[in-house]
């Protein structure tokens, strides 16, 4: 098995303000009122400049999570759509998966979510979505980052855009929508849901007993301030303490814009990202609907789950961190099922985007529709002990070193095929991160800590 060396996204080549989700920053320092609209303004230049306007009145969507600076943004968003204009649907608090589907189900041409996702309460962010509720090509964000600011002829009179606020049916067409993926009742199934105080905190639960489940709730209280405080998917304790309090056959925990999901087993241990699409992957294989029986997951996905899925004969596809090349191959090769070890899992039969709702009534489906615990069904996947060590004052061009070359082909030919070692360059800083999986945690933690110090010592700076 060869050693890999994870490529960074492309920040380096795109502008300085969007980077591999949006725009994302302090909000009303990094992320103001006045960015969000100059951006919405210079997006609906470009879109138009493309065509994408021709022959109709331009429509976009605008959704936020629960975050108090989405109030704000929200608005300046809105302002800046229909002074360019464009109308606008406001639908409110809504995750972003949502925002993604109802781009694509009320025909507009342009989505934008006001999130910053699991970040901390003070960021925010600003996402575009193309019609059909796609994210944006990188070229597309940089045309829109390079028009921010300039001259233009304003739209008078009748031909401004109007702006009206939705009073919750795209919350309920979004429910009805999900609800509909599923082809079994969940009566029976007690479900604990954490939703991160965040944007799932009315929909999420909504959905879930929609299809029949008894759930119970935590963290659905957003006041603004509070999402993802030390919960959701990112902080899972009180969940997994939940679970087991109240008799629960499952739990699951959303981040702030409800784009992942991760899952707790009945007895309060956590089933990660990898788990959760190891269970999905082999119950889509078995309803005939895995395309080319092949699940696509990045270079950080445990290798105890490519190793569970060549057992069960379903083929894996690296790609580089990030859920959008996670979506970029699932399109070049039709593939329906993919995602991340931190819950972003995409259907592609369903969503365009991650969807922790989606995600949590499908692994619930799966525990309904086969009568097995979800410990039994994630326990096929054996996660192997992993190591990660960060190499700080480093020249992370220099990855190809000879010396270190050699060294990483001895030790991934000492670990054999229950092993594997990746390096992975800081996108950001003079990093380079060194991470190991072995049969062992002794051997992860050697072998991990011997390859930093080569690192250390061929890469100085």
């Amino acid at each position: 098995m060869r050693a890999t060396v994870a490529l960074t996204t492309k920040e380096s080549d795109m502008g300085e303000l969007f980077g591999t989700d949006g725009v994302r920053g302090l909000a009303n320092s990094d992320v103001t009122a006045e960015l969000a609209l100059d951006l919405a303004v210079a997006a609906a230049h470009v879109l138009g400049t493309r065509g994408e306007f021709e022959g109709h009145r331009p429509r976009a969507v605008v959704g936020r999570d629960s975050r108090a600076s989405g109030e704000f943004l929200a608005a300046a968003t809105c302002a800046g759509l229909a002074s360019a204009g464009v109308d606008v649907v406001n639908v409110g608090v809504l995750p972003t998966p949502a925002v993604a589907y109802l781009t694509g189900t009320m025909g507009v041409d342009i989505g934008v979510v006001l999130s910053a996702s699991h970040n901390p309460m003070p960021d925010n962010g600003i996402k575009f979505l193309a019609r059909g509720g796609h994210k944006l090509d990188d070229d597309l964000e940089a045309q829109i980052e390079a028009r921010i600011g300039e001259s233009w002829q304003r739209p008078l009179g009748g031909d401004v855009g109007r702006i009206r606020v939705d009073t919750g049916s795209a919350g309920d067409a979004y429910v009805a929508h999900l609800v509909g993926t599923i082809g079994v009742s969940l009566e029976g199934v007690r479900i604990a849901v954490d939703c991160a105080n965040g944007a799932a905190s009315e929909v999420g639960p909504a959905a879930l007993r929609e299809a029949g489940a008894d759930v119970v709730v935590i963290n659905a209280s957003p006041d603004g301030r509070n999402i993802n405080e030390k919960c959701g998917s990112t902080h899972p304790e009180q969940l997994q303490a939940a679970v087991v309090a109240s008799g629960a056959q499952l739990g699951v925990a959303f981040d702030g814009d409800a784009d992942r999901c991760l899952a707790v087993d009945r007895f309060g241990t956590l089933v990660d990202g990898d788990q959760i699409m190891g269970v999905l992957a082999v119950s889509l294989r078995d309803a005939g609907a895995l395309t080319d029986d092949t699940l696509v997951t990045t270079v950080m996905s445990n290798l105890g789950l490519r190793l569970a899925m060549e057992a069960t004969g379903i083929r894996t596809v690296e790609t580089a961190v990030g859920d959008r090349y996670v979506l970029e191959a699932m399109r070049v090769g039709g593939y329906s099922l993919g995602g991340e070890q931190s819950g972003h899992i995409i259907m592609a039969a369903h969503a365009t985007t991650g969807d922790g709702v989606l995600t949590a009534l499908q692994l619930a489906a799966r525990v309904a529709a086969t009568g097995e615990p979800l410990d039994v069904l994630a326990g096929h996947v054996a996660r192997l002990p992993q190591t990660l060590v960060n190499v700080p004052g480093v020249d992370k061009a220099r990855t190809g070193d000879a010396v270190l070359a050699a060294a990483i082909a001895e030790a991934e030919s000492r670990l054999g095929r229950t092993g594997r070692v990746l390096l992975r360059p800081s996108g950001t800083e003079p990093l380079v991160r060194v991470m190991v999986e072995a049969a062992t945690q002794d051997d992860a933690d050697r072998t991990a800590h011997s390859l930093a110090d080569v690192v250390r010592d061929r890469l100085a700076l």
